[in-house]
């Protein structure tokens, strides 16, 4: 017998009512995310895919520093405070541009990072009211609102969760060819 599912948007996580729909989608698509790294190992999270792809804790590391990034920049137009700023000892991308492989983290340590940071969002847009949540930030190369804040990091945790499904999907099919050869 499977348990029924309840496909309802709950606007209870915001006193402000156009606010409370963006925040449960919001937490929905880390639900999401978080359901597809159901037993990941850490041999998987930490080890860097056979097709030179990033790894998944890089990803991870990726997901949160992009998430508190948007949060401080373009919310709050603030540099990180001293916690935050310490959640990210490494820069997010290397020298050539690309995601910074972040090895040697537990797995638990980047969920860890990850609930951080979104306790911190969430923090934030619970007390927003809607004037604010729609104030645009005029900052030097655009123009932004919070409300498009969490439509983004949205689609970027949608977007990477798609990417770490697929590293996973490859990782299985090189284990399994190699204990075939």
């Amino acid at each position: 017998m499977s348990k029924r599912r309840i496909n309802v948007v709950d606007p209870a996580l915001s006193d402000e009512p156009a606010i409370g729909p963006w925040l449960w989608a919001f937490q929905d698509a880390r639900m999401r995310t978080m359901e597809e790294l159901v037993n990941v190992r850490h041999a998987e999270c930490d080890g860097s895919p056979p097709d030179g792809d990033i790894s998944i804790g890089s990803t991870l590391y990726h997901l949160a520093a992009i998430e508190a990034d948007w949060l401080y920049a373009e919310v709050l137009e603030q540099p990180f405070p001293l916690e935050v700023e310490q959640l990210f000892p490494y820069p997010i991308r290397d020298t050539a541009g690309r995601l910074t492989h972040v090895n040697g983290i537990r797995f638990q340590a980047h969920v860890q990072r990850l609930e951080t940071v979104r306790h911190l969002l969430m923090g934030v847009f619970q007390r927003m009211n809607l004037a604010e949540f729609r104030r645009v930030r005029a900052l030097p190369d655009y123009d932004v609102t919070p409300e498009w804040v969490l439509h983004h990091l949205m689609q970027h945790e949608a977007e990477h969760r798609s990417q770490i499904g697929a590293t996973r999907a490859r990782a299985k099919r090189y284990l399994s060819q190699e204990r075939q050869s």
